[in-house]
Parts: structure tokens; C-alpha cells; sequence
């Protein structure tokens, strides 16, 4: 599978043409990063830290779509929903990690998800979606007798909050009790907050130091109190879950998809 790496030269990125190029079944066509980046012409590769791929970075993402069977993006809001309709424009597989993304933004990744096969997730790790499949059950089976919180910790480099991942948690424990996660969900306490309301779902953000990512599910009875947590070590799960997706899309008719349809846990 041909596939194409936008955002190049960030964090995420680089993981990506790494793992891109040590995976069975995907090769690099292309790796693109946005117009003026001193990035621009280096070999995708050498950028990565790894041998010389013959790919060089492009500002030419209609182009380098052109050619390609799928791209993979963790880039910004804006950017995604530019790519998507670049994606949608060649029909190939879009995923998505991309997080902090608004509801006029995902109205647009539906649009063009119409066109193409597009794969979001707020995370794309195996383990944090088993997390979130089973913080539904519990919220469904534990009833609002328990108080649920969701807690996550990232770097301090981190601009959207809560993360992407604890809103992927805060929607699945919210399907998990049947209610709609913007009404219940509570994202700030300061001052006089007065007694926790029943049914709430709280959210707790902590930024700083080098944190890849840490999320907590909690859910707080009386006399007990059960958790659910998931730490990654390495930005590799998230690219080897991107992969996966590219992969798993591959072929299949139009439509919006998430981790949860890749790894069969719906």
C-alpha cells in the first residue's frame, strides 16, 4: 500500500516514516509538510533518523495524493479537514489522529468521508481502545451509584484539552449510561463548586515535562473505587495503529470508520 505522511517533520510524523518504512504491506511515496518549512527536499528518511528513503519532502500534497493509496495524518484541525477533501478528491484512505477538532470540522470530515474511506480516533493505540470498550460495560453495569472522573497527563508541548483520548473515554462511558457526554460532562471546578451532581463525568487535565500520554477511568462508589488506566511509553503505538488502519481500510467501500471498526471491538 502506497501511503503518504503529512506533517513530516513534528514528533509524530517522524514516528511515522519510521514505522512506515519497517511495516509489511505499506511503503512511503511521499511526506509532506506545509509550504516553507526548512524541511522542504530533505529525504524523508534522513529527516526520521533512519537510512535514505529516495523520498523527498514535498509542500505538494494534491500531487503527492495523486499517487498514493492512503495518507496518515496527525496534524492540526485546519489541516485535516484540508487534507481530507484532498483525500476525498483522490479517493484514497484518510486516517486521522489528529485531535481538538470542532464540530464544524467533523461536519467536514463527513462530508468527505462520503467520497473516501477516513479512519479517526482520538487515539489509535490497541490498549486505549480495549480501555474505552470496557469503561463502557462499567458504566453501564455500575449505574450512576458511581461517580466517574477521567484523568490525563501529557507534555507540556500539548495544546488542545482535555486530550483527544479522554474525550474518546468521556464518550464511551457516556454511550456506556445512555446520556449525551456535552450535557453530563463537567471540565472545570474552581472555587465554591458546591456537592459533585449525580451523573456527572468529570475531567481532570495535567500538562508537563515529557509525558507521552497517561489516562485514568475512574469510577468512585461508596467504600470502593475501580480504575481503568493506560499508559503509553512510546509514540510508536500510535503510528503502528495508524498503519494498521491505512491497511485495514484499504479496499473497502466510502465511509467514516474509527479504531474501534480496525480492531473489531464494536
Amino acid at each position: 500500500m502506497r501511503l503518504v505522511v503529512v506533517g513530516a517533520a513534528g514528533r509524530m510524523g517522524r514516528t511515522l516514516i519510521r514505522t512506515v518504512a519497517e511495516a509489511n504491506g505499506a511503503r512511503l511515496v511521499a511526506a509532506v509538510e506545509r509550504p516553507g518549512a526548512a524541511a522542504i527536499g530533505s529525504d524523508a528518511g534522513l529527516l526520521a533518523g533512519i537510512d535514505e528513503l529516495g523520498v523527498p519532502v514535498t509542500d505538494d500534497a494534491l500531487t503527492a495524493f495523486a499517487s498514493a493509496d492512503g495518507v496518515l495524518d496527525f496534524t492540526t484541525p485546519a489541516a485535516s479537514v484540508t487534507f481530507s477533501e484532498f483525500a476525498a478528491q483522490a479517493r484514497i484512505v484518510h486516517v486521522i489522529g489528529t485531535t481538538g477538532c470542532g464540530p464544524a470540522d467533523e461536519a467536514r470530515f463527513d462530508a468527505a468521508a462520503r467520497h473516501a474511506v477516513m479512519v479517526k480516533s482520538g487515539n489509535m493505540s490497541l490498549g486505549v481502545n480495549l480501555i474505552a470498550g470496557l469503561a463502557r460495560r462499567a458504566a453501564a453495569a455500575l449505574g450512576e451509584e458511581f461517580d466517574i472522573e477521567i484523568v490525563e497527563m501529557h507534555h507540556r508541548h500539548k495544546v488542545d484539552a482535555p486530550s483527544g483520548t479522554a474525550l474518546l473515554l468521556g464518550e464511551a462511558v457516556a454511550e456506556g449510561r445512555g446520556v449525551d457526554l456535552g450535557a453530563a460532562s463537567v471540565r472545570v471546578r474552581d472555587g465554591h463548586t458546591g456537592p459533585r451532581a449525580v451523573g456527572s463525568i468529570g475531567f481532570a487535565t495535567l500538562r508537563g515535562g515529557s509525558v507521552i500520554g497517561e489516562h485514568s477511568v475512574i469510577f468512585a462508589g461508596e467504600g470502593e473505587r475501580v480504575e481503568l488506566v493506560h499508559r503509553a511509553e512510546d509514540r510508536s503505538i500510535f503510528a503502528r495503529g495508524a498503519v494498521k488502519a491505512a491497511l485495514w481500510g484499504f479496499g473497502r467501500n466510502p465511509g467514516r470508520y474509527s479504531m474501534a471498526d480496525v480492531l473489531g471491538l464494536t
